[in-house]
C-alpha cells in the first residue's frame, strides 16, 4: 500500500487525509479526525476480526490519475475499491463486511457551498456501494461546517462518532 498517511499512538492508528489503514490485530483501533467535507469509510469483517479505514478527499480520481495511482485514499472511486482490496487480502471475506461512513459535510460558512465537494463525496460513495454489492449499515453524513471524529474498534466492529463535543456508537 502507497502514501498510507498514519500515526501509531498507543494501540491506535491514526489515519490521514487520503489515507488508509488495516488491522488483523483486534487489540487495534483506527482512528480519524477532522472529517468535514471529507468521507471517513469503515469496513469491518465480524468473524475474522479485520478492519480497515479509508479517509477520501475527493470524489472522483479523473482530475488527477497520477496522484489516484499515489494515493488511492484520496479519491472516493480509488480509496473505497483499494480499501476493499486490502481487506479481502489480509483475508476478510466480502460477503460479511459491515460498511459504515460518516462526514459529507458542507463547508459553506456563510453564503452557498459552490463546489459541494461533501454532497458530491456521498454521492459517488453511494455509487461506489451499488457498484460493488455492498451494504451500508451506518452512516452519519451530511450537515453544515461539521467536523467529526471517527473511530472503528478492531475487536467488536464498534464505530464512534465525536462532533460538538459528544460522542456516540454508529455501529454499536
Amino acid at each position: 500500500m502507497s502514501a498510507v498517511h498514519k500515526l501509531s499512538v498507543a494501540g491506535r492508528q491514526c489515519v490521514g487525509i487520503a489515507g488508509m489503514h488495516v488491522a488483523t490485530d483486534p487489540a487495534s483501533e483506527i482512528v480519524t479526525y477532522a472529517l468535514g467535507s471529507c468521507l471517513g469509510i469503515t469496513m469491518y469483517d465480524p468473524v475474522s476480526k479485520i478492519a480497515g479505514l479509508v479517509h477520501v478527499m475527493l470524489p472522483e480520481s479523473k482530475i488527477d490519475a497520477v496522484k489516484a495511482a499515489k494515493q488511492p485514499g484520496m479519491f472516493v472511486d480509488t480509496g473505497v475499491p483499494a480499501l476493499l482490496d486490502q481487506m479481502t487480502r489480509a483475508g476478510a471475506q466480502r460477503s460479511r463486511l459491515r460498511v459504515s461512513v460518516a462526514g459529507g459535510a458542507s463547508q459553506r460558512a456563510s453564503g452557498k457551498d459552490h463546489f459541494q465537494i461533501g454532497e458530491r463525496n456521498i454521492k459517488a460513495f453511494e455509487l461506489e456501494m451499488q457498484r460493488m454489492g455492498l451494504n451500508v449499515i451506518a452512516s452519519d453524513v451530511g450537515g453544515a461546517n461539521q467536523a467529526r471524529t471517527m473511530t472503528l474498534a478492531a475487536a467488536t466492529g464498534s464505530v464512534e462518532i465525536r462532533a460538538d463535543g459528544t460522542t456516540r456508537k454508529l455501529v454499536p
